[in-house]
This record gives structure tokens, C-alpha cells and sequence, in this order.
């Protein structure tokens, strides 16, 4: 994980490393950054979605260029509703970011977006609510019990 470790690093995270787990910590003030998704040992694409929000958190300009899979920034148009500033161009995302997201309505288009989007939920000034959770437990069992645990005020909707 040294890539995705150096770039919340760079970004202003704290790591703390142990044998079998991280402590990661964070000021409220985040910075920009700029990203290539490579195949292993570089920034995983399965991970662009989620740094995306931590990016429109991050004030500055951070951009993402997507190397791996052609129409991975299907979450974008969700991130916008909720107020981040994002554009697109090719296979570059231009993340504007320091602005405070809005909780919205939401619609996830995959496993990656759908966990974005909570994690956008999670920061976001009101209620979020995702839509179309069966992407999320394709890939991450019980995650409002998980996140739950670490304080996040999360709950399934029946």
C-alpha cells in the first residue's frame, strides 16, 4: 500500500504504521494533489473514486488521470449534486476542492462510486441517502455496521 500511503501523506495525513494496522489522522486542513492511476505498484484505480472525495475536501486543485478503465468517473455527476466542483476532460478529472459538500439523494452506478458516495455522505453538511446499495454489498459486507463502529452515524434504510 505504499502509494496509497505516500499520497495521504503528501495530502496531509498522518500514518501511523503497526504490524498489522495504520492510524490515520487528518487537520481539517487537507492538501491538493495529483494522481496517475498505474496497474500495481502504483495508485490503483479501484481507489480513485474514494480519494476523489477526500480531494474535493483538500483545498486547491487536485487532478486525477485515469489510465486503467475508460468510464470510471460514473460518481462524479453524484459528487456534483452534493456541491463538489469537478470537471472532466478525457480521461482527467479536475477536483476544485475545499468547498463543503451537500447531503443529497443519490444513485450509485457501481461497487467503487457506491463507496464513495457514502464516504462523501459521511462529510456532508445534512442526510445522504444512496440508492441502489446492492453495488456497495457486492464488495463490502455489513460497511454501515463497520463504519458504525469507527463513529459514523450510518443506517440501512429498509
Amino acid at each position: 500500500m505504499t502509494a496509497e500511503i505516500n499520497l495521504l501523506k503528501k495530502m496531509g495525513v498522518k500514518i501511523v504504521k503497526y504490524n498489522n494496522y495504520v492510524i490515520a489522522s487528518c487537520s481539517d486542513k487537507l492538501k491538493c494533489a495529483n494522481i496517475e492511476t498505474k496497474p500495481y505498484p502504483g495508485f490503483p484505480t479501484d481507489l480513485q473514486a474514494q480519494i476523489m472525495v477526500l480531494m474535493a475536501k483538500a483545498e486547491g486543485i487536485s487532478k486525477i488521470k485515469e489510465n486503467i478503465f475508460e468510464n470510471r468517473f460514473m460518481h462524479v455527476s453524484e459528487l456534483r449534486r452534493m456541491g463538489a466542483h469537478i470537471e472532466i476532460t478525457e480521461n482527467t478529472a479536475k477536483i476544485i476542492g475545499g468547498e463543503k459538500l451537500n447531503g443529497a439523494e443519490l444513485m450509485a452506478t457501481d461497487l467503487r462510486a457506491s463507496v464513495s458516495l457514502v464516504l462523501a455522505g459521511l462529510v456532508a453538511k445534512s442526510s445522504t441517502i444512496v440508492n441502489r446499495i446492492y453495488h456497495l454489498d457486492r464488495g463490502y459486507e455489513n460497511i454501515e455496521k463497520k463504519l458504525s463502529r469507527c463513529g459514523a452515524q450510518i443506517k440501512r434504510l429498509k
